[in-house]
Parts: structure tokens; sequence; C-alpha cells
């Protein structure tokens, strides 16, 4: 019996309709359930194939808790390792030296406060004044501010000058905080990524109330939506992320990646809605039996982004030549 298991919190609609919907679908030797922990020892396989991961990007116990499965044949969605290492600048960056895909300019900012068991002597290397007016201009104002792997729009700023900018800066306290272009848009999406195959464009307003954000309706054309769906790919497939949101704003007819790293994306019925909730629920069921069934007990089962497969593919030893054949 292979099983697939979902670790949750306080999230109810999604988990519950995942069991369901796998164990509706009747695989043989395949069932789901809500994951249970009674103790964690080194080694020990979790005795899952598949865990679908909604809670550790706030649990740290259940981050080492994966890791841990992971090490021991585990299919994690998503890559505990990866997502633990990455963040929304080096995402960033990724976006524009490997894959490729249009980013808002975006700089990286010290911490406002010096970092516990840090003083002044700590930062040798850091440039006194900053150059802020570099900075300002090139990125423009407005823009936003936001923790450099954050999320949820804790911490977010917007920003109408350079006053503005230091007065918010004042409040960040020991996050390293990103500034960013703010992109005036024609149109938003957000769109769901699984399994770096299956994608879902979603038509998407963040100006309006929570509850209506998933009624817009904007009237683009099939050649952007599918340039949409493309760059959902590239991004999920070259950040290895096999449970994703990808955010784009249209702007002048391009689409440009906001927000594209989510370890647990919205997947609430009362947020995202019903229809968006169904397609989520059944495509998430499918890929994880999917990986159930593809699991190979005590190896690695993760997802690994092309970055990272590329990057060991380029540091392996060339393939030795053939040896010419003998003489008779």
């Amino acid at each position: 019996m292979k099983k697939i298991g979902i670790l949750h919190g306080e999230e109810r609609s999604f988990p519950e309709a995942f069991i369901e919907r796998v164990n509706s679908k009747g695989e043989k030797g395949i069932i789901a359930e809500a994951v249970k922990i009674d103790k964690v020892v080194q080694g020990e396989p979790s005795g899952y194939a598949v865990i679908i991961d909604r809670i550790s990007q706030d649990v740290p116990f259940y981050r080492a808790y994966l890791k841990n499965a992971a090490a021991t044949g585990t299919a994690v969605i998503n890559n505990p390792f990866w997502w633990s290492a990455d963040e929304k600048f080096f995402n960033n960056v990724l976006s524009v030296t490997e894959m490729n895909v249009p980013v808002p300019k975006t700089v990286l900012l010290p911490s406002k406060e010096h970092p516990e068991d840090t003083s002044a002597d700590s930062f040798s290397n850091l440039a006194f004044p900053l150059d802020w007016q570099g900075m300002f201009e090139y990125i423009g104002f407005p823009a936003y501010m936001k923790p450099h792997s954050g999320g949820g729009w804790k911490s977010v700023y917007r920003l109408e000058n350079a006053q503005d900018f230091f007065e918010k800066y004042a409040e960040t306290d020991r996050l390293v905080m990103m500034l960013q272009e703010e992109i005036q848009f024609d149109a938003y999406f957000r769109c769901y990524g699984i399994g770096g195959k299956y994608v879902h464009i979603m038509d998407y307003e963040p100006r309006n109330p929570h509850h209506l954000r998933y009624a817009a309706k904007h009237q683009v054309s099939d050649a952007l939506r599918q340039q949409m769906h493309d760059l959902v790919l590239t991004i999920c497939q070259g950040l290895g992320y096999d449970f994703n949101t990808v955010e784009f704003a249209i702007r002048d007819g391009i689409p440009i990646a906001i927000d594209f790293c989510n370890p647990a994306p919205d997947a609430e019925i009362n947020s995202v809605g019903p229809d968006n909730f169904e397609w989520v629920v059944e495509t998430a069921a499918t890929f994880a039996i999917e990986k159930a069934k593809a699991n190979k007990p005590g190896q690695n089962n993760l997802t690994w982004g092309n970055f990272i497969r590329n990057a060991t593919a380029a540091t392996q030893p060339a393939a030795k030549a053939k040896r010419a054949p003998k003489k008779g």
C-alpha cells in the first residue's frame, strides 16, 4: 500500500477535498490521509510515498520532518530543500539570468536594524551611505518594498517618493527587504502550475475586495493566454515547484511575473471560488497519484528544477571516450 499524506494547519476545505478525491478514484494500492506524526527518528522513513505540504513554511518542526521524509524516499510537494533555500529576490535573479522571464526591476536592501548578535563592525563591507539615489533612479516611483523572502502580503509597502521610502524603511526592523518597480497593468492573472505540466489561468483583480478578486474577466487574446501558460511551465520547471501559483501583470501586452514562488499557494474554496477549487483539487489528486505510482522506495523522489539539474550536470566529469576497438 502506498500512502499519500497531506500536512496542513488550520486549512480545511482543500485538505479534506483532496483526501476524498484521491480515495474516490479507487486506485489499487493507493490511499490518501492527513499526515500523522507521533515521533521523528533520524533516517527512519515516514511511511508515505507522497506528502503534500501546506504548512511547513510556518512550522520549522514540520520542515525538518519533511526533509527527513524526503531523504528516506518520500516525494514531498514542494521540495523542502529547494524552497528552504530559495527566496523571492534570488528567484527574480534566476528569472532574468536563466529563464528569460520578464520581472519587475528590483534591488536588494540590507535590514534597517542589525541582525541579532551583530554590530556595526559586522558590516565592514557595506558602503555608507548606500547609493540610494542610484537605486531610486533605477526603480522609479511609485514603487513597492517587500521582504526578500516573505509571503502573504506581510510587510508590503507602496511608496510614493524617497521621503515615503525612508519613513517606511524605518519600520522594517531586521527584515531584509527589496525595492521593486510598480507595474501599472492593464490586466492581471493568477495561474496554478501543478506537476510542471498542468496549468490553470485565472482572471484576477488584486484591487478588488478579497471576495471579488476572482470575479474579474479580462479581454485578452488567446495568444497572450498561451504565452502565460508557457511561462508558468518555464517558471515551475526552472525552479522545481510541483505546486505553485504564478501572478502576471500585463503591461503593454507583456506578461510580467510579479509573484511566482509559493510553497503552499492559496487553495481555499472561499478564496478561489468553486470552479477554480474544483480544478486544483482534481489536478492535485491526479498528480499526487502519479507521483505515488512512480515512487521508488528509499530513493530520491523529489522534483529538482532545471537550474539545479543543469548546474549539477555542468560539474560532472565528461564522459570517457569509447575505447578504440582492438586490432585483429
